[in-house]
């Protein structure tokens, strides 16, 4: 079979990785010059099957009111004249209940570890290096209020199979002694052993260049202009390459499946073959900072719970991202708003690890390298994988902030499906049965 994959990010090259591997002829194709140059080119780093709460739950509602007049929230709604923007909203008020939360949770968890046993085997197989941490991931907690909490989360990620436990502010130091300078802020925390971290960029270029040994072909630097669908299937598309002087020629090309995994673009593409997904682009940030003091900066990978950030070991830089800005396709730096959510993760650090990283802006002298990228949110936080409807058409997309947590199990598992086979977990693929669109879509009842 002849597969098309519309997107080179961690989960179109992963899907192309598996096609490859059971002899599908594939061909990735992505507006930009290589692979990993979007969502995948910047985020936090963490593999983290432990903590994967959506974002939807009873408490949401009022915290996002609260939120909307600070720029530098965790969560931040943007009300644009998008009437996407607002059904989606709709939809991810309807989740915001205990029965809602509690289903949704399961579907990522059982994503998340058939994911992270899928990655699992392809390091053992191709030896990849992208500055890998099997040091677990832990997450601390500035006040007595969200440490007292945090039980709650823990119980429900055992429940599921994940070993995440409840520590003491002193047990926390133990595991991560980076923190010390900030013990008097630190009520308590959790940490799961088994989670890790490391570069997603780092991993995604170099499969994609294993991928390219074994005769997958990347059509870089070109545009999708449209599905071209007949008789109730999509038959070809349509792509133009990008120039430095203009656009290039057109060329339409022809294959037994078309996978759509373009991330937030993927929802506006699928449209246009009357496919409506719920999918809408929320623009996170990160910073990577050099380390000044390697000896005291953090080798275990955290989550600051005050400010819903991240950070993670890269070598000698420390990675730091985090917050949702729902806000539509804008991807400026350079904004009021996105300035301030900048200068939110360089203060942060510097409060946290004082004195352990340049965080410095530019025009301190420093080399911040502040990034922002568009995550793919649903209401549910649940991806999109499996068949739209539509003949030969296939979507992997809808991964939120856990992209890189699932890239590898969801490239697997809909190489599984394409291949009329059911993967081996307890998920609700599109197309299998169940009807995961409607559980975006339909409030339920606590």
């Amino acid at each position: 079979m002849k597969t098309i994959i519309l997107g080179a990010g961690i989960i179109g090259i992963s899907t192309a990785w598996h096609l490859r591997a059971r002899g599908h002829d594939v061909i990735v194709i992505d507006r930009q010059a290589e692979a990993a140059q979007e969502t995948s080119f910047a985020n936090a780093g963490q593999i983290s099957v432990s903590y994967c709460e959506p974002w939807a739950n009873r408490e949401a509602p009022l915290k996002a009111l609260k939120w909307m007049f600070d720029a530098q929230a965790p969560l931040l709604f943007r009300p644009q004249l998008d009437w996407q923007q607002w059904r989606w909203a709709l939809q991810f008020l309807g989740q915001c209940n205990d029965r809602a939360f509690a289903r949704n949770v399961q579907q990522i968890v059982a994503l998340g570890a058939y994911s992270h046993t899928a990655l699992q085997q392809m390091v053992a197989e191709t030896g990849i290096s992208y500055h890998r941490l099997e040091r677990g991931i832990a997450h601390f907690y500035s006040s007595a209020q969200a440490f007292e909490e945090a039980g709650e989360a823990v119980e429900i990620m055992r429940q599921h199979g994940v070993q995440r436990q409840l520590v003491s502010r002193d047990e926390l130091l133990r595991i991560e002694p980076a923190f010390t300078p900030y013990k008097d802020q630190i009520f308590g925390g959790t940490f799961t052993p088994t989670d890790e971290s490391g570069d997603a960029r780092a991993f995604t270029q170099q499969l994609a260049q294993l991928c390219a040994q074994r005769g997958v072909q990347f059509l870089y630097g070109h545009d999708v202009l449209r599905l071209n669908q007949a008789g109730g299937e999509v038959q070809s598309i349509t792509v133009r390459q990008r120039l430095d002087d203009g656009p290039g020629r057109e060329q339409t090309l022809t294959a037994d499946s078309f996978v759509v995994a373009c991330g937030s673009y993927s929802a506006p593409l699928l449209r246009t073959v009357g496919v409506d997904l719920p999918i809408y682009p929320g623009k996170g940030y990160s910073a990577t900072f050099r380390i000044l003091q390697p000896d005291a900066a953090p080798f275990v990978s955290c989550i600051d719970d005050a400010r819903k950030i991240a950070m993670s070991r890269f070598g000698d830089q420390l990675r730091v991202a985090g917050t949702i800005e729902l806000g539509g396709f804008d991807l400026s730096l350079d904004s009021p708003v996105a300035q301030a959510r900048c200068r939110m993760l360089s203060e942060r650090i510097e409060e946290i690890l004082p004195g352990v990283c340049d965080t410095r802006s530019e025009a301190e002298g420093g080399q911040p390298n502040y990034w922002c990228g568009l995550r793919p949110a649903t209401p549910t936080n649940i991806p999109f994988i499996g068949h739209t409807g539509v003949g030969k058409l296939w979507v992997n997309a809808g991964h939120g902030t856990l992209g890189w947590t699932h890239g590898a199990g969801s490239g697997k598992a809909l190489a599984a499906l394409i291949a009329g086979e059911r993967p081996a977990m307890d998920f609700g693929f599109l197309g299998q049965g169940r009807d995961p669109v409607a559980w975006h879509q339909r409030p339920i009842e606590a």
